[in-house]
């Protein structure tokens, strides 16, 4: 009787642990839990460990814990779309090696820490948008090189590390479509990666600007470098030698105005002023000399037209002294004349 009740308690534990949970259809074919629209406000628990694709959008999960799929390490798709996640704990996806979409769209996210994806080294697509996400991380984490699509469309979002987006060197889709871009110095990193990866082929559909006012509804990539004139890319002094702690990317970026005056966005990652005056640009420059050369060329015609002008008016002046005075004197009266005469005698 014993042992029949430890193998009837090792089975119901095995049929528990390999189970689908209650409310959740799983298909052992397709490897799929499907565990959409059933009211769940956390991961549910007795996912079978060999699924695949586990489908929880449209429920009211609001956080995702530490080890919430520890007991699902094979997941290649994840969608935790229309959820109310508003934080996702550091090292939530760590398990998951073997992923490759997460779907995070229609949720209330406002942040993403630094290394917050860290070890899904086969992460291909990275889906954000519709969230309220004001600002990203300098990294997604370790081992997330291999990113093909990202979209942070749909979100609140005024500016995006260089450093974030150049630490994807495999993206090939990138989604940036209604966030509150501010086309200050803040946002020049990316205007310069944004035209090297479209240059390189690369799929975006642009960044609208939304600040300041005389940028409104302009895109980025159309606005003249000129008017970023006085931003600096990378304006860092090298710092003390009994220090040992460089500046962080956002502290050494940019000055703290913009041409015209205008502010960064006045927290974290403001523009520092510069430490030396430098040359702008080259076409700057170049503009320089032929603004030069136009104003001198307009003032040697304006001499050249002097110059004509005075000697035609001293040929007028003596055509019509030869013509009028001289006749006069060689007829004039003896009164005229005798005085001349008698002086020459």
């Amino acid at each position: 009787t014993g042992n029949w009740l430890l193998i009837w308690s090792v089975t119901l534990l095995a049929h528990t642990a390999h189970s689908c949970p209650e409310k959740c259809l799983c298909h052992k074919a397709s490897k799929t839990a499907d565990c959409k629209n059933r009211g769940f406000t956390e991961i549910p628990a007795h996912l079978p460990p060999e699924i695949q694709i586990l489908q929880l959008q449209n429920n009211r999960i609001w956080r995702i814990n530490q080890n919430a799929f520890t007991a699902t390490p094979l997941l290649k798709i994840l969608d935790l779309s229309n959820n109310s996640i508003s934080s996702v704990a550091l090292g939530a996806f760590q398990k998951l090696r073997y992923l490759q979409v997460l779907n995070l769209t229609r949720n209330l996210i406002h942040y993403i820490e630094n290394k917050t994806f860290s070890f899904l080294p086969h992460l291909k697509e990275l889906d954000l948008s519709s969230n309220s996400i004001i600002r990203l991380p300098e990294t997604f984490g370790n081992s997330t090189g291999n990113i093909t699509l990202l979209s942070v469309k749909h979100n609140k979002l005024q500016k995006m590390e260089r450093i974030l987006l150049e630490s994807l060197p495999n993206l090939k889709v990138v989604l940036f479509k209604d966030n509150p871009w501010q086309c200050n110095c803040n946002i020049f990193g990316m205007k310069l990666w944004l035209e090297s990866f479209l240059y390189r082929g690369g799929i975006s559909d642009g960044i609208i600007c939304s600040a300041p006012g005389v940028r409104k509804g302009k895109d980025l990539l159309k606005v003249p470098y000129e008017l970023f004139g006085a931003c600096a890319l990378r304006a860092a002094p090298v710092p003390p030698a009994s220090s040992h702690q460089w500046p962080s990317s956002e502290q050494r970026a940019w000055p703290k105005h913009g041409p015209h005056g205008e502010p960064g966005d006045g927290g974290r990652g403001g523009c520092e002023p510069k430490v030396r005056p430098r040359p702008v640009s080259l076409r700057h420059a170049i503009a320089t000399v032929v603004i030069t050369g136009v104003v001198c060329g307009v003032v040697c015609l304006m001499m050249l037209a002097a110059a004509v002008y005075g000697c035609a008016y001293a040929a007028i002046t003596a055509r019509y002294h030869k013509e009028h005075l001289g006749p006069v004197r060689q007829h004039g009266t003896p009164e005229e004349k005798e005085p001349f005469e008698s002086s020459m005698a």
